[in-house]
């Protein structure tokens, strides 16, 4: 993708985009393998801790709980993620968004940075990621929950959201 990027710069975007749309599709496989029985599989590999956390996890916010991971860089444990979407029973829809938004703002930086720097750039941000993991971790949060944040309050804000309609006098 970086060196499509790189050599049709005015497109950078499209790729990102079709890399985007790629991985939703291919994520649908261990999605309906998930889908198909995985609680006894993800119950043999993981502990009953971490599929209760996993679980309440979807419960609370399930599109963010595989957009998040959609958009982070490797190592992230990004399959299990997806086939817990599946084990969990996220709707397919709701499932390919998530991970076409996440993909999408993961691959639009990437290639963004590519035209901006050079297919090198992919490497130093890379192992950057690798190295400062947690630091990623907590920069990547603390960006999408100010974000969400902001969303919330504006839409909360609003005037008519969750609040009865004024009523309208006859007296004018």
């Amino acid at each position: 993708m970086a060196g499509w990027a790189w050599a049709d710069k005015p497109h950078f975007y499209l790729y990102a985009l079709l890399a985007a749309a790629g991985s939703a599709l291919g994520g649908l496989i261990p999605f309906y393998l998930g889908k198909a029985g995985g609680e006894l599989f993800l119950l043999k590999r993981i502990n009953r801790e971490r599929y209760e956390a996993l679980r309440n996890q979807f419960e609370k916010q399930e599109f963010l709980a595989v957009m998040i991971p959609s958009l982070l860089p490797p190592p992230t444990t990004w399959k299990l993620f997806v086939f817990g979407a599946g084990v969990f029973e996220m709707r397919t829809t709701n499932f390919l968004l998530a991970v076409f938004v996440g993909r999408a703002i993961r691959f639009g930086i990437e290639t963004a940075l590519v035209v901006k720097y050079g297919p090198q750039i992919v490497n130093v941000v890379g192992d950057f990621a690798k190295q400062h993991f947690v630091l990623t971790i907590v920069l990547l949060v603390a960006i999408f929950g100010g974000l969400g944040w902001f969303v919330w309050r504006k839409v909360k804000g609003k005037p008519g959201a969750g609040q009865a309609p004024p009523s309208v006098s006859s007296d004018q």
